[in-house]
């Protein structure tokens, strides 16, 4: 059993912390919002992940994970603290970095004994020599330390499997000594263990998420392209997917993505590029393309409904995925601002995530249930694939619409099905008839779009 501490009980750091306590070490996770520790301590979990909330209850019971406020109480006995605060992103792509020094300050003021000091945080290539030179100058007695990096993998919605069942784990140091006492930590996962230098790991999370949303946005074009030329998108991905060099995942075409990730990665590492005298053309194409996916969504919109200003628009998701309370980037706020600046008046419907909606955007209206959501809308719009949505009454939600519109903003439906529901259906790159139009509007009463 290893001593670790944890600074930061977000996705990040509370995951890592309850899931390195099942594999049964001593796990002490620090964050310095007294609020949320003291919610932890009474079971309340600060984030909504499937299965998070009894991890931690079985490990907190069996005397394995602990929450405090205090980093003197935290690194007692630590042999590992591992940093996994926040990096937002600023407004040019730059990474905030704030909460990773006050955490390399305060240990490096706090420890008492030679420390392993893992950067779990998504950081710039370069902040582990960046925190090794905060930590040296800080400490108030020169104590031995090592600084490893170990980005995570996480997907919200699937954290604790992704973190359980990984891939692989990727370690990055100077000291070959500390990443192998970090890999040691990972063993019991079974996975493929990856050491390399410093900025080689930093720079592993940062093309791996750059290249997922690469290929979302390679994909969404695709789309575009079978709009246009009456090709279905969905099979054209499942086609490709066949392939084992390409495979299907992340070819799902649509809104785009989301989320605290891959929005930050992508323009964090043009970011980077750009500060180098690199011109990231490539990576600034798959921001381009993502962004349009809003704008040809609020389009759609008006294909079904015309002019918005005084339309009823139903916003079915509000999260950037599904199994998650994340509002982080997510494309549906983005959406919603951008029909209520149209004049529309929007309400949404969404699992988890209506409150901090609210709060983010209070012109946003809510609905108890997809069905209260659909009573008078002029038009549904999917925004979010939750799979709550992909089983509800269609024929129901049809009679209590205002009219029959629903732009599937992740092509859950399927066309023919709301064609011949009666539907006015449109989705992302799913094909055209002889005629002209969408599939599912061949096979229903056009509506005049003035």
């Amino acid at each position: 059993m290893e001593n670790l501490a944890v600074v930061g009980v977000g996705y990040v750091g509370l995951v890592t912390g309850a899931c390195f306590a099942d594999l049964g070490n001593r796990v002490v996770a620090l964050d310095i919002n007294a609020e949320r520790i003291e919610g932890l301590r009474r079971g309340v979990m600060p984030i909504y992940e499937p299965g998070l909330e009894e991890l931690v209850a079985r490990n907190v019971a069996a005397g394995r994970l602990s929450f405090t406020t205090s980093y003197e109480e935290a690194l007692r006995g630590a042999d590992f603290a591992f940093i996994a605060v926040g990096t937002p992103g600023g407004a040019e792509g730059e990474a905030d970095l704030q909460h990773v020094r006050q955490s390399a300050e305060a240990i490096a003021r706090t420890m008492q004994a030679p420390l392993i000091i893992v950067n779990k945080s998504t950081v710039p290539v370069g902040t582990g020599d960046w925190v090794a030179d905060i930590i040296r100058a800080n400490q108030r007695t020169p104590i031995p330390f090592s600084v490893v990096s170990n980005p995570e993998f996480l997907r919200e919605g699937s954290a604790i499997a992704d973190f359980m069942n990984p891939a692989r784990n990727v370690l990055g140091s100077t000291d070959t000594r500390a990443a192998e006492k970090v890999a040691q930590l990972h063993l019991p996962l079974r996975a493929p263990i990856l050491i390399t230098d410093l900025r080689t790991a930093e720079m592993v999370k940062y093309a791996s998420n750059a290249f997922l949303a690469t290929k979302i946005s390679f994909i969404n074009e695709i789309a575009n392209i079978c709009e246009a030329l009456g090709a279905d998108i969905k099979e054209v991905a499942t086609g490709m997917g066949y392939d084992p060099r390409i495979t299907r995942h992340f070819l799902e075409a649509g809104l785009g993505y989301g989320g605290s990730c891959f929005p930050k990665d992508v323009k964090a590492l043009a970011y980077m590029a750009a500060e180098q005298g690199r011109h990231p053309q490539l990576l600034q194409a798959v921001m381009d393309i993502n962004e349009d996916r809003r704008i040809q969504l609020i389009e759609k919109v008006r294909m079904l409904v015309g002019d918005l200003p005084g339309k009823v628009v139903g916003l079915l998701g509000l999260t950037f995925k599904p199994n998650t309370d994340d509002l982080r980037e997510a494309p549906a706020l983005d959406v919603a601002q951008r029909l209520i600046a149209a004049g529309a008046q929007v309400r949404a419907y969404d699992p988890v995530g209506m409150l901090r909606a609210k709060e983010l955007l209070p012109a946003l209206e809510t609905a108890e249930s997809p069905y209260a959501l659909a009573e008078g809308a002029d038009v549904l719009v999917v925004c979010t694939e939750w799979n709550e949505f992909k089983q509800l009454d269609l024929a129901r939600i049809k009679e209590l619409l205002r009219h029959p519109g629903v732009v599937d903003g992740r092509n859950i439906y399927d066309p023919k099905v709301m064609a011949r529901l009666g539907f006015q259906y449109l989705g992302f790159g799913q094909g055209y008839g002889a005629d002209g139009e969408p599939l599912a509007m061949a096979g229903s009463e056009k509506q005049a779009r003035s």
